[in-house]
């Protein structure tokens, strides 16, 4: 069984059954496989909504509710993913998706993410 983390963007746009995502993203996300999503997707989150830049109805706990309505499991960070990022390359500016790159690493997970940034890095991913 693959396992998969899904990019903060992804979680949102499940939510809305955005036409932004590819039809090869969907069809992943059908199946039985393991998804996961990053508690720091969860703090970008609540970054945002805390800064006015984001605007989610619930707020966090609205977040919460679409990661448990869609059966995706919350990865927390460990320190692998910490000591990772000193090794990767500084390829992406955002924290919290360089966490998510250092994360399918170590956990050997493809991403599901239409960031071309993270595209760049040599990790698995669907778009």
């Amino acid at each position: 069984m693959k396992k998969y983390l899904l990019d903060t963007h992804v979680v949102l746009w499940i939510a809305e059954n955005s036409p932004k995502i590819s039809q090869e993203a969907r069809q992943v996300l059908r199946k039985d496989d393991l998804k996961y999503v990053s508690i720091a997707s969860a703090w970008e989150v609540a970054i945002k909504i805390s800064k006015g830049n984001f605007d989610l109805t619930g707020g966090l706990a609205e977040f919460y509710k679409i990661i448990d309505y869609n059966a995706l499991e919350i990865l927390p960070v460990k320190r692998e993913y910490l000591s990772r990022l000193t090794d990767m390359p500084f390829i992406h500016k955002d924290p919290f998706d360089r966490l998510i790159v250092a994360a399918s690493i170590v956990e050997e997970m493809t991403i599901i993410t239409a960031d071309e940034n993270i595209h760049k890095y040599s990790v698995p991913w669907v778009w």
